[in-house]
């Protein structure tokens, strides 16, 4: 893929997600694909992940992704952004987190996933826990 493909399916991806669209975000990856994240250093399957999404979608439902940098790699794609949402309780909420993104044959092999962590506590304690 060119730098112009990679990025355009960053693009196309990170609106899915943003937009809640679980089959337009799982047709990014590749069926066995892992995604890991820093903050209990878990490495989940396709499955697990799309839960979070969708549990990402009922708590913030007005969720935004405000990209602070996007560069495309030889085998994937580097991602800084900022979740910026509303709590059910009203509250503004904003999460920084960086996505370093390999891809085989078009498609997402692993994504790993750093977090602030203490923006995740604050989300859990002010919702429910974070889905496993």
């Amino acid at each position: 893929m060119t730098d112009e493909e990679i990025l355009d399916f960053a693009a196309r991806f990170m609106g899915a997600i943003e937009a809640g669209d679980v089959a337009a975000m799982r047709a990014c990856y590749a069926p066995n694909a892992r995604i890991w994240h820093n903050f209990d250093n878990v490495e989940q399957t396709l499955d697990e992940n799309v839960k979070v999404l969708e549990w990402f979608s009922r708590i913030l439902p007005d969720r935004h992704y405000r990209i602070v940098r996007r560069e495309a790699l030889k085998d994937g794609f580097l991602q800084q952004h900022v979740l910026e949402a509303t709590l059910p309780d009203g509250v503004k909420w904003n999460m920084s987190a960086c996505v370093v993104v390999r891809m085989e044959n078009g498609l997402i092999s692993r994504l790993d996933e750093y977090l602030d962590s203490a923006a995740t506590k604050a989300l859990s304690s002010r919702n429910r826990p974070l889905p496993s």
